[in-house]
């Protein structure tokens, strides 16, 4: 028995995508009974008669039919929803991705062993980037882990998208590029590019089959800091990946007219494993204070960052570190699950180079210079004026919330994610009066290429207890009992969703085949309430947990009068990254975070007071 043990082979990351379950397609009964439930606190008496007649028509008519018609689709996909999604929600839109689907963040390392120090700006730069290409390596030899929910294998294949891959734009839709492969599928890029001062270079990062140790990446990061320091700036062609999406096509397209080259210098950006972009930034704050680090890594230098890269590494010259994402290829929990991994060993190594300081012979990395013209340079004019008009709307808080965390919420018996995003609706409904429609992301990773399903925290049982906690005759007992239904539908609105009984991406599934088919549009969608209430990507609030660990990210509002609200659970602290538009006079995410905190309390207050 020991020695048929020892042969057992370790698991590999991709070895259980063969078995996962096909995404399934909720019974439509169910999916519109949830919509009727989540419009409710969004309509006076009449518009809900009203809408309630519009649903009974389409379930019991059209809707019956594009039902059928995605159940036969389903027979044919293991994910019935991933193109669509993959489309609708990223690759046909057109606003400027860097800063309307982008995500990004500072790296946790300032916490521990790397706070802001001038002059470390490479040195840490070359250590974090070993540790990146380690990652890398893992999933290249298929030794990552298998991610799991209790014992159920989660979809891996969202890992395989973080290296080597880019986002093209298209005249009417993007495109996205792939060329990472696993050691057993063939060869995989394995270069770097790295951006300083409007320029672009390029260097191996294996050398012999080796990947470069952190004194031999320095010595190439070196080298080109340097360089860059002799000469002016660059001409910022990547700043074009800032534009809106048909107008960078079409100058993505003149660039390569006007010389072949210039389109195999964009190949080697778009192939390479990720973007390190040396910035000449110092945006550090404090430890309860990211704000200044997430803005930069949300609105920083154009000409620095590759925008649609799936990973720009950003290091910063006091020594602090970010990222910023093309969100299309994966999810935010890809960039997590790596980030924590690079923290947890620079922690375990105190942020040094414990081996050898030997550098052995290479050559030294090669600039990538476009052929521009006049017409390019305009574009590129053109690019940095509208982002940089775009960057200064954005408003990005990042504080931490150091009265209690996990641990207190736990000792109470309730979840941490649930109590915070009740938090965020009591703190919105103060502020505004009315229930605001909320999107949080719910993971369908159970799932053959599963990626998210829309959980809407804005019940009616959360707007009852709202209600209850800003009227002063509510009793103490009436106030703990509407908290523990509002948590009880909250926790299992969270469970359906995470089981593929959601019904956000099942009604575009149903919108969506009747736009294929050629079926005007259904009421249902036309519906005044169905965008009141968050439909069609109409949510007030877009809110995510990052996680429990030490990583954390940001992402803008959704439309223009609404917050991006991004928080990672601590033992003792909540970290939350808000983020609203300037140029709209209604919102203020300083004034969201002080009502969250007041909220955050009086909740915690109600537990403890009434033994929830």
């Amino acid at each position: 028995m020991a020695s048929l043990l020892s042969e057992a082979k370790p698991e590999t990351t991709f070895q259980y995508q063969s078995i996962l379950p096909p995404l399934p397609v909720p019974p439509l009964e169910s999916s519109i009974s949830k919509y009727l439930d989540a419009v409710r606190p969004f309509a006076s008496e009449d518009e809900f008669k009203a809408t309630l007649e519009i649903a009974r028509k389409f379930k019991d008519g059209v809707g019956k039919d594009l039902h059928q018609k995605l159940l036969e689709r389903a027979k044919t996909k293991r994910n019935w929803l991933e193109e669509w999604w993959l489309d609708t929600a990223y690759l046909e839109v057109r606003s400027p991705s860097q800063l309307s689907v982008n995500f990004g963040g500072p790296a946790p390392y300032l916490e521990h062993c790397w706070p802001p120090e001038e002059g470390t700006q490479l040195q840490r730069t070359s250590i974090s980037t070993w540790h990146t290409l380690q990652y890398w390596n893992l999933i290249h030899k298929e030794k990552l882990v298998t991610q799991k929910s209790g014992k159920t294998a989660l979809d891996m294949d969202q890992f395989r998208m973080l290296f080597c891959t880019c986002k093209v734009p298209g005249v009417d839709k993007d495109v996205i590029y792939n060329y990472f492969k696993t050691a057993r599928e063939g060869s995989c890029p394995s270069h770097l590019i790295v951006m300083c001062r409007g320029r672009i270079f390029t260097f191996n990062a294996v050398v012999d089959g080796q990947i470069l140790t952190p004194p031999e990446l320095l010595r190439q990061l070196r080298y080109i800091k340097e360089y860059c320091d002799d000469l002016p700036v660059g001409e910022g062609v990547a700043a074009l990946t800032t534009e809106e999406r048909t107008r960078w096509a079409k100058a993505r397209e003149h660039l390569i007219s006007i010389d072949p080259h210039n389109e195999a210098l964009l190949e080697t950006i778009q192939s390479s494993l990720f973007v390190i972009s040396l910035d000449d930034s110092k945006p550090y704050s404090s430890p309860d204070n990211y704000t200044n680090l997430t803005l930069e890594a949300l609105t920083g230098n154009p000409t620095n960052r590759w925008g649609d890269k799936s990973y720009n590494a950003l290091s910063f010259s006091d020594g602090t570190m970010g990222s910023t994402c093309d969100h299309a290829p994966y999810d935010a929990m890809v960039l997590v699950s790596m980030c924590w991994y690079v923290d947890q060993q620079l922690k375990a190594t105190d942020g040094k180079w414990q081996g050898s300081d030997v550098v052995r012979p290479m050559a030294f990395p090669e600039e990538l210079v476009f052929t521009v013209d006049q017409r390019v340079q305009s574009d590129i004019s053109h690019a940095k004026e509208q982002y940089y008009k775009s960057a200064q709307d954005l408003q990005v808080l990042c504080y931490a919330f150091t009265a209690f965390g996990k641990s207190a919420i736990r000792q109470r018996k309730l979840h941490p994610d649930t109590f915070i995003q009740l938090a965020m609706q009591l703190a919105y409904y103060r502020i505004y009066k009315k229930p605001g429609s909320c999107y949080e992301t719910a993971m369908t990773r159970k799932f053959y290429h599963g990626r998210t399903e829309t959980m809407r925290p804005c019940t009616t049982e959360a707007v009852s207890w709202c209600k209850m906690m800003t009227d002063p005759t509510s009793s103490t007992e009436e106030r703990r009992r509407a908290m523990k239904l509002a948590f009880d539908t909250h926790n299992r609105l969270m469970a359906e969703a995470q089981n593929g009984q959601g019904f956000d991406r099942h009604l575009l599934g149903l919108y969506l085949i009747a736009k294929e088919e050629g079926i005007p549009t259904p009421d249902l969608f036309m519906d005044p309430l169905y965008a009141r209430s968050g439909g069609g990507g109409n949510f007030v609030l877009s809110s995510s947990l990052v996680g429990y660990t030490t990583v954390l990210g940001a992402v803008a509002p959704m439309v223009p009068h609404g917050y991006g609200f991004f928080y990672r659970i601590g033992v003792d602290r909540i970290v939350v990254s808000l983020s609203a538009w300037k140029s709209n006079r209604q919102t203020d995410a300083v004034i969201l975070f002080n009502n969250f905190s007041s909220s955050m309390h009086e909740m915690l207050h109600l537990a403890t007071t009434s033994q929830l």
